[in-house]
C-alpha cells in the first residue's frame, strides 16, 4: 500500500531522514561535515525554513525543521543536490550519493 502524500503547508513541522545510497558514507571527514552544515544553513535561510535540530552521522542525517513558503521539497532538493555535487567532485567519484 503506498504511503499518503506528505503535508507540506508553510509552518508544518518535519522530521527528515536522509541516508546514503546502499547505506554508504555521506560524510568522510570534517571538511565534508562543515560543507553539509554550512550548506544546510544557507539553504534554510534562502528558503525560509527554520531548523530546530539536526544530527549528522557518517551514513545518514536527521533534520527537524519547520517548512517555509518554498516548501520541503525545494529545500531538500537544493541541499542534497548541491552537497552531492561537491562531495562527488572532492572525492573524485560520480553517481548518486543519497
Amino acid at each position: 500500500m503506498p504511503r499518503q502524500s506528505r503535508l507540506d503547508a508553510p509552518g508544518t513541522l518535519h522530521h527528515v531522514i536522509v541516508r546514503g545510497i546502499e547505506k554508504r558514507r555521506i560524510v568522510d571527514d570534517k571538511v565534508d561535515r562543515d560543507n553539509f552544515v554550512l550548506r544546510m544553513g544557507q539553504v534554510a535561510h534562502e528558503t525560509e525554513m527554520v531548523i530546530y535540530a539536526w544530527a549528522l552521522m557518517t551514513n545518514h542525517a536527521h533534520i527537524l525543521l519547520r517548512s517555509g513558503l518554498a516548501g520541503l521539497s525545494k529545500f531538500m532538493r537544493r541541499l542534497l543536490t548541491g552537497y552531492a555535487i561537491t562531495y562527488n567532485r572532492r572525492h573524485k567519484r560520480h553517481g548518486h550519493l543519497f
